[in-house]
């Protein structure tokens, strides 16, 4: 069976179009798809090359393409809406019903969703990551005192990109803390995560899920064997229980969801708004 081509195109970095045209995609299981990005679409001329493609696309593969666009100009999406395609532009669709009930018309200005218009937020990701690298793994600074959460778990659990994810996203002070094989067997808390207790936050994993992605990394190793994983993620559960400790199983999770639990359940302040 053919796959469906998929579009998503922007006037800007088409994050936008990408992440609300993926969470409707994954609404229908079956069906395969092979999707482009076309960012920074700004012109007529621009959206004219992206409408032959598109075009071409459906010819090649015999089936309508599908278009996730967020355009705010009127002109450019004049001329995408002459694709041979399903197009569906969020701005189009949004824009005029809020325009009608807040009665004033939209500022049609492109790039403010992923833009620096504020200059504050902007400069709070950059803290809140720069932060995240720092205390990555507990190496580095250790400023734990500094941080808004502190997420703890074994090698390979995922600490790092969902530290990275919140100060990206929200400007949260996120730093993580590997639990060795010393700090499972001791059964304790390491020294220099107890006066920080409440900040901490456990993220465990599937055993099978676990050693794969540790046989990616170092095939044929104790570290990446079964056994040494499974021990590691029953010593890591205990403490947690033994602690009080809230945590995550991550593996059916993706980095936003874990990332949005994190923030509830921590009760989080949001530095910056995505």
């Amino acid at each position: 069976m053919n796959k469906r081509t998929v579009f998503f195109v922007s006037d800007q970095t088409g994050v936008t179009a990408e992440t609300m045209g993926h969470s409707l995609l994954t609404q229908f299981d079956s069906a395969q798809y092979q999707s482009t990005t076309l960012p920074f679409i700004a012109t007529a001329e621009q959206a004219a090359e992206v409408v032959r493609r598109i075009d071409e696309a459906g010819r090649a593969s015999g089936l309508r393409p599908i278009v996730f666009a967020t355009l705010v100009d009127d002109a450019v999406r004049a001329v995408l809406q002459q694709a041979n395609a399903l197009v569906l532009d969020f701005f189009a669709a949004f824009l005029g019903p809020l325009e009608a009930e807040l009665a004033m018309p939209s500022a049609h200005a492109s790039g403010r969703a992923h833009g620096m218009a504020d200059l504050a937020a902007y400069t709070a990701r950059i803290n809140a990551t720069n932060f995240a690298l720092a205390n990555d793994d507990g190496a580095g600074a250790r400023d734990y005192a500094a941080a808004d959460v502190v997420l703890v778990g074994v090698s390979r659990s995922g600490k790092t990109p969902t530290c990275l994810y919140l100060a990206l996203q929200y400007g949260v002070y996120a730093a993580n803390y590997p639990l060795a094989e010393e700090d499972l067997e001791s059964g304790e808390l390491p020294a220099v995560l107890r006066p920080h207790r409440q900040k901490l936050f456990g993220l465990t994993i599937r055993p099978d899920r676990l050693q794969q992605i540790r046989q990616e990394r170092r095939p044929g190793s104790r570290y990446a064997s079964l056994p040494q994983v499974q021990a590691e993620l029953r010593a890591a559960l205990a403490l947690y229980a033994r602690l009080g400790l809230p945590f995550l199983d991550t593996t059916q999770c993706s980095i936003e969801e874990i990332a949005s639990r994190i923030l509830e359940r921590q009760r989080l302040e949001r530095r910056v708004r995505p």
